[in-house]
């Protein structure tokens, strides 16, 4: 295993974690309490989590600032104290965004979560003590040139002001290079905001799976190939459904109906069972949808499947060449 692995192997077996992440869980919980706030933050008119796609202003517009401090030289500080101020209003709601999707998680994943988090907060500190010193060097340099005979002793200040607000600056860059080295371990290896069917399938052809009498308007788990499926009557019609919940995996038939959608047992999120859209979040994906079929009494599914991933989840068939 290399270092990298080892490093976050032990991370996400770290218990000593959860007595924090279980303070932190309950402060956000208190503050995140709205279901139409949860349902914004999580980014379900986007289809996709809004956390990563939140991020790339305060990520982007930090690290130019560096690096114009990098290779600009001081014409070009006064653009970079611009630069950080920007990114430190546009942080705000992408950890807000990303403490809702915390909120969602629990065991390795809450755990690496906190330290992704706790990495980023030290970074945005770094960045607001930078622009803090540029600021006040800035204004101090404005003053010592309305004073005769005080440049040079205002400029002396000033250098020293910029030598520690880059310096501040990065040490910020390096938290928050590490954060976001464990925000992609969050998505890409532990599949954190992930659509958790990415990688199932159902079966292309007709296939027989219960007798029609069997189906009533209350929710009902069957097995299809391996992937379990929900169905129930609308308006007299079955629908099918995914029942493998997209946001974090949980059976949708243990949850409730709720008209013409069932509600996640648990977190909430409410799909309608004729579409598979999302009506509430915090999920942002849809369901897979089944079409469903009447034959001598019987009930038959199937789905076509036009996504590779998911087309092809265990291995190469046959008559398909990987790409590449």
């Amino acid at each position: 295993m290399r270092g990298s692995e080892r490093v976050l192997d032990r991370l996400e077996r770290e218990q000593a974690l959860d007595p924090v992440a279980g303070r932190a869980g309950a402060f956000w919980s208190a503050a995140l309490r709205s279901p139409r706030l949860r349902d914004l933050l999580s980014g379900r008119a986007l289809g996709h989590p809004l956390h990563p796609a939140a991020v790339i202003v305060p990520a982007g517009t930090l690290l130019s600032a560096t690096l114009l401090d990098v290779t600009g030289g001081s014409a070009l500080r006064p653009a970079a104290r611009r630069l950080i101020g920007l990114g430190l209003l546009s942080a705000g709601p992408a950890a807000v965004a990303g403490w809702s999707d915390w909120l969602d998680t629990d065991g390795a994943e809450r755990r690496v979560g906190l330290v992704h988090a706790a990495c980023n907060i030290v970074g945005i500190g770094c960045y607001t003590a930078s622009w803090w010193q540029r600021h006040h060097g800035e204004s101090k340099m404005a003053e010592s040139k309305m004073a005769k005979g005080k440049v040079a002793k205002g400029g002396l200040a000033q250098r020293r002001v910029a030598r520690g607000g880059l310096a501040a600056s990065l040490v910020g860059a390096g938290a928050l290079g590490i954060g976001g080295w464990l925000g992609g371990h969050l998505a890409y290896a532990l599949g954190v905001g992930v659509d958790t069917t990415a990688f199932q399938r159902g079966p292309a052809d007709w296939t027989d799976v219960l007798a029609a009498g069997e189906v009533t308007t209350a929710l009902r788990q069957v097995e299809v190939d391996g992937v379990p499926v929900l169905l129930t009557r609308v308006d007299g019609r079955i629908v099918a459904i995914n029942d493998r919940c997209t946001h974090r995996g949980a059976p949708l038939s243990d949850g409730e109906r709720d008209g013409d959608c069932v509600r996640c047992p648990w977190h909430g999120s409410r799909f309608a069972l004729t579409s598979g859209d999302v009506v509430q979040g915090p999920a942002t994906r849809p369901q897979p949808v089944y079409e469903v079929r009447e034959r001598a009494g019987r009930v038959e599914l199937r789905r076509s499947e036009v996504r590779a991933l998911r087309a092809n989840p265990v291995g190469p068939s046959p008559d398909r060449v990987p790409v590449g």
